[in-house]
């Protein structure tokens, strides 16, 4: 018998992710594709395309800065598989001692049942790190948490990333960076359960007859404190504090193409200042795909050899999603040409403030 022919090669990328590598602004925008946007004063920044994992452009991709609150997205994608959504756990004070001073609260109480749901939204929408601390517990306690959480990083190819405190406050020795966190932010959207929290604008908390509205601290999703909201946006983690500035990372999603960026900690401009530098790359993104060179790729090293074609966000596939705990709190999703419109039934809006220093 002939013997058999051998396979072809795999298609090797355009370009090399050792670019990424150097410092500075890297783009390789040709005809038809506009200049970068001006102004953006982050200390780092990245944009790439959901869909192939393509880096259309960033400034300083690894550079290790504090994430703030972002890590959540970490946290979230280590420890959601392990967690039953529609479980219920009554809170002990032990699982509460450890949240720092001046964290970010949700509201969570010792000695009161909540399910695993109501935690995972006072994580993703009011940024709770004493919701973090309580699940942390669930999924096999606080170290053991970190272990798998800086093995989830090096599974997806994040190599800048170390975890120290899950729930992103300021420790010593804890980093990542925004090639890390758009790693991250592109994960969560592939996953059903974290692309439905990440983009629930408003809830309930908790869910059942005593309750209080929340809202989700990503001002890009909610248009709140005179932030507009960006068209077709998908959600994802903001953070802050003191040590870190602001962080964010968002995915938003136009026609057939969802981009994602993060931006750590800009330089120019108030509190506010990283929802627009987000919005101006992002914009920039999406006129410039098509017309740009990528300069590196957010998979891992031994994806890069493939063609990228990774499943359509988990966020953009829903059109109606309703709660596994039974629960009667509803998101619609409508992703059109630029557009998306989030419905989360019939709650009034306020904000919570929590004392001291505010970390989200």
């Amino acid at each position: 018998a002939a013997p058999a022919e051998p396979a072809p090669p795999k298609p090797a990328p355009a370009y090399s992710s050792a670019l990424l590598d150097k410092p500075g602004t890297h783009a390789r925008p040709g005809a038809g594709a506009p200049p970068l946007p001006a102004g953006v004063s982050a200390l780092s920044w990245l944009v790439a395309d959901v869909r192939t994992g393509e880096v259309l452009a960033a400034h300083n991709a690894h550079r290790q800065l504090p994430p703030a609150s972002t890590l959540k997205s970490l946290f979230a994608l280590t420890a959601l598989p392990h967690l039953d959504a529609a479980a219920r756990h009554k809170v002990s004070e032990s699982e509460l001692a450890g949240v720092g001073d001046g964290s970010s609260l949700v509201g969570v109480e010792a000695g009161r049942s909540y399910r695993v749901s109501d935690l995972w939204r006072g994580v993703f929408l009011s940024s709770g790190n004493d919701a973090v601390h309580v699940l942390a517990e669930l999924n096999g306690g606080w170290q053991q948490t970190v272990r798998q959480m800086r093995a989830k990083a090096r599974a997806l190819g994040a190599r800048d990333t170390h975890v120290v405190s899950p729930d992103g406050y300021d420790a010593a020795g804890q980093v990542s960076s925004a090639y890390d966190l758009a790693v991250f932010g592109r994960a969560g959207l592939a996953d059903p359960e974290f692309a439905r929290y990440c983009s629930t604008p408003v809830a309930q908390f908790p869910n059942g007859n005593w309750s209080y509205p929340i809202q989700n601290t990503n001002r890009l999703l909610t248009g709140a404190d005179g932030v507009a909201r960006y068209p077709g946006l998908l959600g994802i983690k903001n953070g802050y504090t003191s040590h870190a500035g602001n962080t964010l990372i968002s995915a938003a999603q136009r026609g057939d193409r969802t981009l994602v960026v993060s931006v750590m900690n800009p330089q120019a401009g108030d509190g506010y200042a990283v929802y627009e530098e987000a919005r101006s790359l992002l914009d920039w993104g999406f006129t410039a795909a098509g017309h740009t060179t990528p300069v590196g790729s957010l998979l891992p090293e031994s994806e890069r050899s493939r063609t990228a074609q990774g499943p359509a966000p988990a966020a953009a596939r829903a059109a109606l999603t309703v709660e596994p705990d039974g629960s009667d709190w509803t998101a619609i999703l409508l992703v059109g040409a630029g557009s998306a419109v989030l419905v989360a039934g019939a709650v009034v809006v306020i904000r919570r403030r929590t004392a001291g220093a505010y970390r989200r």
